[in-house]
């Protein structure tokens, strides 16, 4: 089958700025796509876990080219939990378009397009998801990838400066601190990182404090 002709079950496609990772505040394209095999206790996208809607490859390429954005970003859900992900990606690599994938790590990542930055998603415990973490993905990331750790909690925060310092994981790439957004005070978390002299990055999600918790932002 063509690439192009490649179907995927797609939550939402929608123009905005990107409210997280070192993209933060680029005019970006989102490509929402449906499915997800966590269930994170915090999860602000539950509505992308089912429905959608089936898309070709071809149609979503022509769906973003209507944005007239050069940026991209696949997210979910988990994009990964559907194969025909990564023929999206490279397509959308193919076309010229800068994209970054965001995704929980609880997937093997390794056949990703390497033009893709991909934004690894660590699940501390307060998550309900830990366990599934594939810490094998670590050895695949590339210093154009991200690491992101959402945190709910100072135990959360205890667990994620361990593995930071455990796993060397800003020696890897960038890594970030976000807070879960109604669970943590935005600068309870930011004292923290201060205090620690961590090697790290403090973000907020931007689209949130723009537009509150409104579906397509």
């Amino acid at each position: 089958m063509a690439a192009g002709a490649q179907t995927l079950r797609v939550t939402e496609i929608f123009h905005s700025l990107q409210g997280e990772s070192t993209r933060a505040g680029l005019p970006t394209v989102f490509i929402r796509l449906t499915g997800c095999p966590l269930r994170c206790g915090w999860c602000d996208t539950t509505y992308a876990f089912t429905g959608g809607e089936t898309m070709t490859v071809a149609a979503i390429l022509e769906r973003v080219a209507a944005c007239r954005c050069p940026t991209v970003c696949v997210t979910g859900g988990e994009p990964l939990a559907q194969p025909n992900c990564l023929a999206l990606l490279t397509a959308l690599c193919d076309a010229g378009y800068s994209v970054s994938l965001e995704t929980s790590g609880a997937l093997d990542i390794s056949g990703v397009d390497p033009r893709v930055s991909r934004i690894v998603d660590l699940k501390a415990p307060d998550s309900g998801e830990s366990e599934k973490n594939r810490w094998e993905n670590l050895g695949a990331l590339r210093p154009s990838d991200e690491i992101k750790l959402v945190l709910a909690s100072r135990a959360d925060y205890d667990w994620a400066k361990s593995a930071l310092a455990e796993r060397r994981l800003n020696e890897i790439c960038p890594v970030l601190f976000s807070p879960v957004w109604d669970r943590l005070p935005p600068a309870q978390l930011a004292d923290w990182i201060l205090a620690d002299r961590l090697p790290v990055r403090f973000q907020l999600q931007l689209h949130k404090v723009l537009w509150g918790q409104e579906r397509g932002r």
